[in-house]
Parts: structure tokens; C-alpha cells; sequence
């Protein structure tokens, strides 16, 4: 109590924040966060996303407060796609990076396969995801003349009213990623979209980015894309990368030693 005290003493209303979430919440706040004002924030997000201990302790430990929003224009053109306050918002849904320790995969997973273990372990992903998120489908098929198409993940944002678009790709970001995801959220508004809606919004997951590519492929587009990294728990440094067995060669030779 004393060092609640202490940490929170120049900020008279924290007292009446602090008593709207549980005692071992604030404990795992102020022991775990050095400044005061990103304390505040994490008890405010406590308070209007509900969260659990657990959750809480997860967001601390992925340092939410860093990833949460793509504030630069670089990573987005929401501010000239989107309305105010729309555009705002928009950014401050998304992260960079996605962190989805949860999952157990090798860096060189395809694509489909991150998405098959994202969406087993949907809760997880929808908490990194955040509030507002409805799951709509996946490999979500969409039909446009004679040709057929599908994406990856489509979800529904229920404070912005509109469809959200998100596509994986493991890899470094490529200008063509955007071309394709415009192309998506043309026909989602086409198609799909109601009257009530607000226009679609476009998210690309990728394991790397460069943000001068990023910033040139967005700006001519006329569709709301941001460009994002993600990380799994296998991620490892470059120099233990090289000295370590990837997960398959590991496969391999168990199989080898129960012949």
C-alpha cells in the first residue's frame, strides 16, 4: 500500500480509478510499470475492456502500451482514406507488432498454416486483437465475374461500423500486397457492405517490413490499409537461428529414432 502510494502520489484521481478494478490488478500494474501516466493507461484499458488478471499480466508482459496504435503515416493512409474521428480510431485499433506468442510455429510456416493455428486458437488471437473485433470467417469466399476468390480472415469492427480485411503473409512486405487487399475491400464494399456501414478496412500481416515500401505502395491506393509485423514465440535471434535446429529437422530425425 505504501508504494501504491508512493507511485500514484502527484495524480489525485488515480484513487478512484484504482478502485473500480481489483486489489492484485493494481499490484500487477504499478510493480510492473515504471511510469505512472502508461499505469493510468493500463488501468483504464483494465476498466473498459474488462480484463482478467491473466489477460492483464499477458498485455503487460507484450508491452500493449508500445504496440498499441500505428501512429505514423508511413505504416497506414487512414488519415486521408478516412474521416475524423473514423481515422483515429482506426489507428488506434491496431498494434505493430502483433505479438501471437501462443502459437507454436516455425518462422517459415506457410501462410495457411498460421492461419489454421490462429483460428484454433481464436480467443487468444481476438485478445491480441482487441475489443471491438467480431469474427466473420475465414478463407471467406468472394465471387467477382467468372473468377472466385478468398480471404484470409474477414472480421466485423463494431465501434467503426465496418468490415475488416486482414491478410497474412510470411514474409517481408511486398508493394503487390496492397494492390491485392485494395482489390479485396473493393468488392467487400461492393458486395457486403450496407448502407449502415461504414467503408471497409484493409490489415496486412507480414514477418517483416520495409517502411519506406510500406509508405510508397499505400499512398496512391484508395482504399484504408495498414501494414503490420507479427511475431510468434519460435522467433529467435539471427545467431541462435543458425546454431539451432528448426522445428521440422527435429521432426525428421524423432522420426528417424523410432524406426
Amino acid at each position: 500500500m505504501k508504494k501504491f502510494y508512493a507511485f500514484y502520489q502527484d495524480h489525485e484521481f488515480v484513487a478512484q480509478l484504482a478502485r473500480q478494478i481489483p486489489w492484485w490488478h493494481n499490484v500487477e500494474i504499478f510493480q510492473k510499470v515504471n511510469d505512472c501516466d502508461i499505469a493510468i493507461w493500463y488501468i483504464q484499458q483494465t476498466i473498459e475492456n474488462n480484463w482478467s488478471r491473466k489477460v492483464l499480466v499477458l498485455q503487460l508482459k507484450n508491452e500493449l502500451f508500445e504496440r498499441q496504435g500505428i501512429k505514423t503515416p508511413i505504416n497506414n493512409n487512414f488519415g486521408e482514406r478516412l474521416p475524423a474521428p473514423n481515422s483515429d480510431l482506426a489507428c488506434d485499433i491496431l498494434k505493430d507488432p502483433y505479438v501471437f506468442d501462443f502459437l507454436n510455429l516455425e518462422q517459415a510456416s506457410p501462410e495457411r498454416i498460421v492461419e489454421d493455428a490462429l483460428v484454433e486458437h481464436l480467443g487468444f488471437f481476438m485478445i491480441e486483437l482487441g475489443k471491438g473485433f467480431a469474427f466473420v470467417g475465414r478463407q471467406y469466399h468472394l465471387t467477382v465475374g467468372r473468377h472466385d476468390f478468398y480471404i484470409d480472415l474477414l472480421f466485423y469492427h463494431i465501434k467503426l461500423h465496418c468490415y475488416v480485411v486482414i491478410e497474412l503473409k510470411n514474409g517481408t512486405f511486398k508493394p503487390e500486397y496492397a494492390g491485392k487487399l485494395n482489390f479485396y475491400l473493393t468488392t467487400i464494399d461492393e458486395q457486403l457492405k450496407t448502407p449502415e456501414d461504414n467503408h471497409s478496412i484493409g490489415l496486412i500481416l507480414c514477418r517483416d517490413k520495409d517502411n519506406i515500401v510500406v509508405e510508397y505502395a499505400l499512398r496512391d491506393l484508395n482504399k484504408p490499409i495498414g501494414v503490420s509485423c507479427y511475431e510468434t514465440s519460435t522467433d529467435l535471434p539471427e545467431e541462435f537461428a543458425k546454431i539451432l535446429p528448426t522445428p521440422e529437422e527435429i521432426r525428421q530425425e524423432f522420426k528417424k529414432s523410432t524406426k
